[in-house]
């Protein structure tokens, strides 16, 4: 173990804004959890920070001090990441600020901000930002792998969305990161993850929304897999971008707007979102009843913050996760042989397949305008993700995970999106990132010669 000088560390405590926690300390146990409860780890000192110069501090310690860094914002690293064995983790869930200007349309977020928090601020003026489906996620993390979910046709990425950052880079230096301002950080930290420093705060751009949207659902059994499937190809790709369908393979909700003998019962789910007209909306709804009738199905206006927040429960703290994800150009025949075969194989209710459809704004950005793991192309990111009650099931569905992604790789884009992965390889990180990643080298070689910054899906600094 690393030991840890007193001396110095007094040092830090004496001028830090936030709190220093070590194992000796009463809070320690609870700091060092995180959101998978297969991540158990122990590290020598928790800087619970309340500001960009704590953050600073911190990371002058660490480096001084021979320790090695993880860097925690919302704590739902499946892989691990944000914590440490032996080192010292930057916690940022003291700095969860967001102050919206509503004239400007943006918000400021602190790193540590989580959805949930960005969200609620945002709707209280009517505005939204593109970002994930699980509102306890946190934004910095989200962000800075990309960043998409139900409103990622209408408004992109939650990095399109990013107009400047402030980050604390290696040195120990705050800078501020934008198109006109440390332009090279600025491209890379949109999608390049947290290989280049700690963001301690966010400016995005926000878009009119709500608060009230359109929510439908519409289930069938495991055994229409097919039929869905082949379904969702054919009226996927003909949506406005008011429409939102994601395709998931997943038990149903124990959850009242389900018919009691469905609850549980695995199958298939379209989950149709719009942000217009909500009666182009009820037309999409009844169009799919009509050429595939459900089993059961939803639709209703609902606050946008609880469509937000609809996956929350099923991604509670304490689950055992493992994640893996690709991208399909389309969903082809061999697609669907391998989802219909491979889906009932999993053993954990809580298990499941998603489909995100990536085009219309997502499409507008050019590939070379951020570092996002991905072409902007149109196409479909396939997310297959274990999540157990418990540790028996969770080695079940890792082999589950792994098994179908596998199978659907051949028929899958190069590389895949560094959000939907649990488990670094550097190979795929080099073919996910494709012509940037050398660009990426580059930067992380001027920001980071030491990769400091490792604990990440890590991009090592050119030689």
């Amino acid at each position: 173990m690393t030991q840890i000088l007193n001396d110095p560390l007094d040092a830090l405590r004496s001028g830090f804004g936030g709190t220093v926690i070590t194992p000796q300390d009463v809070e320690y146990d609870e700091a060092r959890k995180r959101w998978n409860g297969s991540i158990d780890r122990r590290p020598a000192v928790i800087t619970r920070c309340a500001s960009a110069e704590d953050v600073a501090a911190a990371v002058t310690y660490a480096t001084a001090q021979g320790l090695e860094i993880a860097v925690r914002g919302g704590g739902h690293s499946v892989s691990g990441s944000s914590t440490v064995d032996d080192g010292l983790v930057i916690d940022l869930s003291g700095m969860r600020t967001v102050a919206v200007d509503a004239e400007a349309r943006t918000a400021r977020v602190g790193g540590g901000a989580l959805l949930g928090d960005l969200d609620a601020a945002a709707q209280a003026h009517g505005l939204a930002v593109p970002a994930g489906i699980v509102s306890h996620t946190g934004v910095g993390g989200l962000t800075l792998g990309g960043g998409m979910g139900h409103f990622t046709r209408k408004a992109g990425l939650t990095i399109d969305n990013l107009r400047s950052a402030q980050v604390v880079t290696a040195d120990g230096r705050i800078r501020h990161a934008s198109e006109t301002e440390e332009p090279d950080l600025f491209w890379a930290i949109r999608g390049g993850g947290g290989n280049f420093g700690v963001v301690t705060e966010f400016e995005f751009q926000l878009h009119e929304l709500g608060p009230m949207v359109q929510m439908g659902m519409l289930f069938w059994s495991l055994d229409q897999g097919d039929d869905v499937l082949r379904l969702a190809r054919e009226l996927i790709p003909t949506l406005s971008r008011d429409l939102n369908v994601l395709i998931v393979a997943l038990n149903a909700p124990l959850a009242p707007f389900v018919p009691p003998e469905f609850q549980g019962e695995p199958g298939w789910a379209l989950w149709i979102d719009g942000f217009g007209d909500p009666d182009e909306h009820a037309s999409l709804i009844e169009r799919i009843r009509r050429s595939l009738p459900p089993k059961w199905e939803i639709a209703t206006p609902m606050p946008y913050t609880a469509l937000q927040s609809m996956t929350d429960e099923a991604n509670a703290w304490g689950g055992y996760a493992y994640e893996r994800a690709v991208y399909l150009d389309e969903i082809t025949d061999e697609a669907i042989d391998v989802l219909v075969r491979e889906v009932p194989k999993k053993s954990s209710p809580l298990s499941i397949v998603a489909f995100y459809r990536l085009d219309a704004a997502y499409s507008d950005v050019p590939d070379d305008t951020t570092a996002f793991s991905g072409s902007r192309k149109p196409g479909y990111g396939v997310f297959t993700i274990a999540v157990c009650p418990a540790p028996d099931l969770l080695e079940l569905d890792r082999q589950w995970v792994r098994g179908l992604t596998d199978q659907l790789k051949p028929l899958a884009r190069p590389g895949a999106y560094i959000n939907g992965l649990a488990e670094s390889d550097s190979a795929l990180l080099q073919e996910s990132y494709g012509p940037k990643w050398d660009r990426l080298r580059q930067i992380k070689a001027a920001y980071d010669p030491q990769n400091v910054f490792h604990r990440n899906f890590n991009i090592p600094p050119a030689e």
